[in-house]
């Protein structure tokens, strides 16, 4: 028992010792108190919006598949083969092969349509000979028995006058079976000429047909039209690829990008849109190279936002101009964009947690003797701060959080003419910024943006 008893205080006094020197040796309340404060001090302020993207180049040449192909009745065939992408090729060579299975069915339906037309031809041929060789053979044989009845007519002038009058009867009516028989004979050979005539018509538009075909499978291997680097194309599924459907009416196989010009396409929040101009500076950087930095130009930003999958709120186009031009840059990589929207020298700053906001805003400042909820006019804000226009002067500190008491603490109000000044002077420099961006505007108005900047199935990620 007194063993037991011995042990227990030893471990009581071990545990107040502990506390004691943590109590001792931590943080005191004043630390602590201090880590809670932000003190003021003037500073350059910066404002970026950043947002990640795609690397895409300004200018390409399209590989696309055969433009007759709708033409042709063949709506959509399949990319059998394609060479690899970031394959480098010379014109004329050869970078892909499209499906013939279609095509090859209409062929050979043609082709047995062809037979089939040409076995008519000749079998009307045929049959025209032999009627017309029939008819002819009777207008010999009504040719002889004219000659007869008028061989009748001649004898019979000393004959009685009925005999004379049958005979006459006899030859007038032969002559007019002659007549109807060599009119019929015109039109036969006429309806004759006219069918086979509609026959080779139709001959004609089927080989016609036939060579559209032929050469239209030719056009289904597909070469460079000019020399480059060969890029995917890509649809609303995806890349293009070996199995890819291609459709008549989206006929781009591959893309051969001009890499000295390339853009950086992304898009920005709604939130922070209001912020992006054209002829803004961005800090670009590629996440395939950290190492490297790049700089650009905010040349195109879309007036009209849209709603993407997996996004909650619309965005909006920002197209950003690459200013340099780098070898190891290829479409579709990665973008770190960070535009700079502005920056102010000499400025005085808060956290963004300091800023209280009732009716008014105001901060928890010590004032030296105790604390005070201070009034203040504020100005622009980053992601992490807001620019005090007036209420603090550099080397005041502030409460990032309400301090204990803060609800008793006294108001210290600006004055209402101070505030008017203040913000008949923000508006002016509100509209030096406006004049500002018209002239960053202005000087990046001669770069001609992409005709068409929507990249098809790229991915972006907006980061507030």
């Amino acid at each position: 028992m007194q063993r037991s008893g011995i042990i227990i205080l030893v471990a009581f006094l071990g545990l107040s010792g502990l506390a004691g020197w943590y109590f001792l040796s931590g943080p005191t309340s004043t630390e602590q108190d201090k880590e809670l404060r932000y003190e003021l001090k003037r500073q350059s302020f910066s404002i970026q919006v950043t947002a990640t993207g795609e690397l895409a180049a300004k200018r390409s040449v399209k590989i696309r598949a055969p433009q007759g192909m709708r033409a042709a009745g063949i709506y959509e065939t399949t990319l059998s083969d394609l060479i690899p992408e970031g394959s480098v090729v010379e014109a004329g060579d050869y970078v892909a092969s499209l499906d013939r299975t279609e095509l090859a069915g209409k062929m050979s339906d043609v082709q047995t349509e062809l037979e089939k037309i040409q076995t008519q031809l000749e079998q009307a041929r045929i049959d025209t000979a032999i009627e017309m060789r029939g008819l002819r053979d009777e207008l010999a044989n009504l040719e002889f028995t004219k000659q007869e009845k008028l061989l009748a007519v001649e004898q019979s002038k000393f004959e009685p006058r009925s005999v004379i009058q049958q005979a006459e009867l006899d030859l007038e009516k032969t002559e007019r079976d002659y007549k109807q028989l060599l009119k019929k004979y015109e039109l036969k050979q006429q309806q004759a000429v006219a069918k086979i005539q509609e026959i080779d018509a139709l001959l004609r538009q089927n080989q016609r047909q036939l060579k559209v075909y032929a050469d239209l499978s030719e056009e289904f291997r597909i070469n460079a039209p000019e020399p480059g680097m060969m890029i995917y194309a890509r649809s609303w599924r995806g890349k293009k690829e070996p199995g890819s459907r291609i459709s008549a009416w989206d006929p781009i196989v591959a893309e051969l990008p001009d890499l000295s010009d390339m853009i950086s396409q992304t898009y920005v929040n709604e939130v922070d849109i209001s912020k992006v101009q054209e002829g803004q500076d961005v800090a670009i950087q590629v996440d395939a190279f950290p190492e490297r930095k790049y700089t650009g130009k905010v040349i195109k930003v879309a007036n009209i936002g849209e709603q993407l999958s997996g996004y909650d709120a619309k965005v909006f186009e920002v197209i950003v101009q690459v200013n340099e031009s780098d070898s190891i840059l290829r479409p579709a990589m990665t973008t770190s964009n960070e535009i700079l929207t502005g920056t102010y020298d000499d400025m005085l700053s808060i956290p963004l947690e300091g800023l209280q906001s009732d009716s008014l805003s105001f901060v928890y400042k010590d004032s030296g003797s105790g604390v005070v909820r201070q009034e203040v006019i504020t100005g622009l804000s980053n992601a992490d701060e807001i620019i005090v226009e007036f209420g603090l002067s550099e080397g005041d500190q502030i409460y990032l959080v309400p301090p204990p008491g803060a609800e008793d603490a006294n108001f210290v109000p600006l004055d209402p003419a101070i505030k008017e000044d203040i913000r008949k002077k923000q508006k002016e420099a509100e509209a030096k910024r406006q004049a500002e961006a018209l002239r960053r505007k202005e000087s990046v108005k001669d770069i001609e943006p992409p005709s068409n900047s929507r990249n098809s199935g790229g991915n972006v990620i907006i980061f507030d």
